[in-house]
């Protein structure tokens, strides 16, 4: 079996390459030179011009010289002559050619490895950066050129694969938490329940609607968690929709709310839902809708207002619009609502504000039908969230990145 080139060879082959190119090029450079030459000097030299003045200057400058010889003879002469300088040229200048190829063969050989060597850096560098140095950088030096540019894509593709590694760690990290917190309150639940001497049918069933919240808690985290992942992974089919009817259902879920999630008194919700059809997958957009009421009704103030909106595009998209009343948001805080697992303040920490990824499903979303996201906060508090669906065109799939590292249309 043929074993694979060494890093070290595979550069010396190219270096001898490149050698062998300049070396050549030199050569064949040399003798098209050469033979322009010995073209345009034998024409001048076969010029009967030439050899009658050289006879006739001979004649005046010699007065007291013998007879001259024949004109025959003297033509002969002049041609021998010619012939040989010609041929002396032609033997001097190949073995100038030939000295000057192997002088070319050289200076190519140290510019190829002068070129190379950055590329040399680039390999090193990033064959010793793993997955523990991913904040390690080339920085190439020198003149902005193409391997410099070569060495800043290399840089911006390892600061978004840090960013990409730093947020799927944070993601396990924070999802393994949600995860244990409820299986761990139905442990501590069944614990006390065993650990009464002379329970009572009443106690024990106290402690299993309690431990049935809790089942609905953890299964409402890895439904959350599920959605996120198919909207990770793109629209792998499209279907015709209505978005004013999958708005129309949401609110109607919205007007029996838990009343442990929701202000009291409930907030007021205003709608205008006009016909909106669109083209995307149905279970991913029902819960992108189903998120941002639900959202805009957790994360009101006691008496607030819901403001709902759907309508076309002049282009053939579709629209959604809610807006609510609520805490103030800076600007700088929103790209952190759409990360997993963020939630805003500390009234917002507890389980019965969510776990964090109502907004980043949205995104999530968003992204992987095409469409565009403005979160725009309110100067008396609360969001206006407004989604643009794209009209039916083909959608890329699964082109949505770690949500730590995706670039957020916010305004």
């Amino acid at each position: 079996m043929t074993r694979p080139a060494s890093p070290t060879r595979r550069r010396q082959s190219v270096r001898l390459r490149l050698t062998v190119l300049y070396g050549t090029l030199f050569l064949v450079s040399g003798i098209a030179l050469l033979a322009i030459t010995y073209l345009l000097v034998a024409h001048e030299s076969g010029q009967a011009p030439f050899s009658e003045r050289t006879v006739r200057g001979g004649d005046h400058a010699s007065p007291a010289a013998g007879p001259p010889p024949a004109e025959g003879g003297l033509q002969q002469r002049v041609d021998a002559r010619s012939t040989d300088l010609l041929h002396e040229l032609l033997t001097q200048s190949g073995i100038a050619v030939a000295i000057m190829t192997v002088v070319s063969v050289g200076l190519g050989w140290f510019t190829a490895g002068r070129v190379l060597r950055p590329l040399r850096t680039i390999i090193v560098t990033t064959r010793d950066i793993s997955a523990g140095s991913l904040d390690r950088r080339l920085a190439l030096r020198g003149p902005d050129d193409e391997l410099k540019e070569l060495g800043d894509t290399i840089d911006d593709l390892l600061s978004r694969l840090e960013a990409a590694f730093n947020a799927q760690r944070s993601f396990a990290a924070n999802a393994s938490h949600e995860l244990r917190t409820p299986l761990t309150r139905a442990r501590t639940l069944v614990e006390v329940g065993l650990a009464d001497p002379q329970p009572t049918v009443e106690s024990l069933r106290r402690v299993c609607e309690r431990v049935l919240i809790a089942g609905r808690h953890q299964e409402r985290l890895i439904e959350a968690l599920l959605t996120l992942a198919r909207g990770e992974r793109g629209v792998e089919r499209r279907d015709r929709l209505r978005l004013d009817r999958i708005t129309r259902d949401a609110l109607r879920s919205a007007a029996a709310p838990d009343e442990e999630a929701t202000p009291t008194p409930r907030p007021r919700i205003r709608s205008r839902v006009e016909v909106a059809p669109m083209w995307g997958d149905v279970r991913l957009v029902e819960r992108l809708v189903a998120n941002l009421v639900d959202n805009a009704v957790r994360h009101n103030v006691p008496g607030g207002s819901i403001e709902v909106a759907t309508s076309s595009t002049p282009a053939g998209g579709a629209t959604l619009t809610v807006a609510n009343t609520g805490p103030i948001i800076r600007p700088d805080e929103i790209p952190g609502l759409l990360r997993p697992f963020r939630r805003l303040g500390r009234d917002r920490t507890a389980a019965r504000d969510g776990h964090g990824l109502g907004l980043a499903i949205v995104h999530a979303v968003v992204t992987c039908h095409g469409a565009e996201l403005a979160v725009t906060p309110r100067p008396d508090g609360g969001l206006t969230v407004t989604v643009t669906f794209p009209p039916d065109r083909p959608v890329p799939h699964a082109t949505t990145e770690s949500p730590a590292g995706r670039g957020i249309p916010v305004v």
